[in-house]
């Protein structure tokens, strides 16, 4: 069997893998115990994201016409890859966060939606809220002229109530008479 038959499969594991992502980030694992690898791994998986590691080569045949035929350039040394489809900021943001506590693991570059980044460029993407955060601030965001209005609104209730019940006080003599001449007329119909 020829080298190619071997590498087609492996190419299109990535090619499938890469199709519909919204991000891949790049990074040098060399120097991470097996522990943290673990733990990054661990991580990455709960968030949804794929990390894997390839060969370059297979991975530069895999990106070649794709938007993350940018990478290629970063392509040297041990390369491994998180793979993310449904949050683009995920990959960035778990591997810087993990980076600061595993000082061997070194981002190399990144494609988010459509744009290569560089090391620095994915520290910046990282600081990015996730959309779920983003969505529940700007939910938040919203709801707050509603709750506010509601409790200006629930005052304004309240101190209606307390003028309305202070009217009734007042109008209370007034029925007090009419109550007793419609009990004075009830005995006289008997």
């Amino acid at each position: 069997m020829a080298k190619v038959e071997l590498k087609k499969p492996i190419v299109d594991e990535i090619s499938a893998s890469i199709k519909d992502a919204q991000s891949v980030v790049l990074v040098d694992y060399r120097g991470l115990t097996v522990e943290q690898d673990t733990q990054l791994r661990r991580t990455l998986r709960e968030a949804g994201v794929v990390y894997k590691v390839y060969k370059n080569t297979f991975m530069n045949f895999a990106f070649k016409g794709t938007d993350f035929e940018g990478l290629t350039q970063y392509l040297e040394g041990p390369s491994a890859m998180a793979i993310s489809a449904d949050d683009a900021t995920a990959p960035a943001r778990i591997l810087s966060e993990f980076a600061k506590t595993a000082e061997k693991l070194e981002i190399k570059a990144g494609v988010v939606e459509g744009t290569v980044y560089d090391a620095k460029g994915i520290a910046s993407i990282a600081s990015i809220p996730s959309r779920d955060v983003l969505i529940s601030r700007l939910l938040g965001s919203m709801q707050s002229p509603i709750t506010n209005f509601a409790r200006v609104m629930n005052q304004l209730a309240e101190k209606g109530g307390a003028g309305a019940a202070a009217a009734e006080t007042t109008d209370a003599p007034a029925e007090t008479p009419a109550a007793e001449e419609t009990a004075a007329e009830a005995p006289a119909a008997e």
